[in-house]
């Protein structure tokens, strides 16, 4: 099993030899979101399949959306993804509807209790995040603050579709 190690491995000579203060901290920090995020979506994931949880998320951001458009920012076929409505629509975490600009044309949506979930999920992230934030004090949280507002603005904001395929 692999351990973690601020250490860079010796197969990779060119590199630093230690991964400097501020990136061993953003990788610690990131790691600690990551695992809200996991703990988050646990009990939905006893309803729902990971690849399920994204379609919904996806839905729940753009709102009905034509079958192979989901198919396409998820990046699987649309035989697929088809399998994978028809398990979701049985279930009652969407509907298919036909889509009134293109004749002929399908398009799938959360029906309240998919919408639920996704929101369930969300509240549950958002209250983890507050009650590790409510064991800092008021200045360390102004400081993260600041900290991860620069941070994000030097990174820039990622691609809606990188977030919406990873189910966030």
């Amino acid at each position: 099993m692999y351990q973690y190690t601020d250490q860079v491995p010796a197969r990779y000579p060119d590199r630093m030899s230690a991964v400097d203060d501020s990136a061993r901290a953003t990788l610690q920090a990131s790691r600690a979101l990551l695992g809200v995020i996991a703990r988050s979506v646990a009990d939905a994931l006893e309803e729902v399949s990971l690849p399920q949880f994204r379609v919904l998320v996806l839905l729940a951001h753009d709102g009905p959306t034509r079958s192979g458009v989901v198919a396409d920012h998820l990046d699987i076929h649309p035989s697929t993804f088809s399998r994978n409505a028809d398990r979701l629509v049985a279930a009652g975490w969407v509907v298919r509807t036909e889509d009134p600009d293109r004749r002929g044309a399908v398009r799938i949506e959360l029906t309240a209790r998919g919408l639920q979930l996704v929101e369930d999920v969300t509240e549950s992230r958002r209250r983890a995040i507050a009650e590790i934030l409510g064991a800092m004090t008021s200045a360390e949280r102004e400081a993260l603050t600041a900290a991860l507002d620069d941070f994000s603005r030097a990174a820039g904001e990622p691609a809606a579709r990188d977030l919406r395929t990873l189910g966030i």
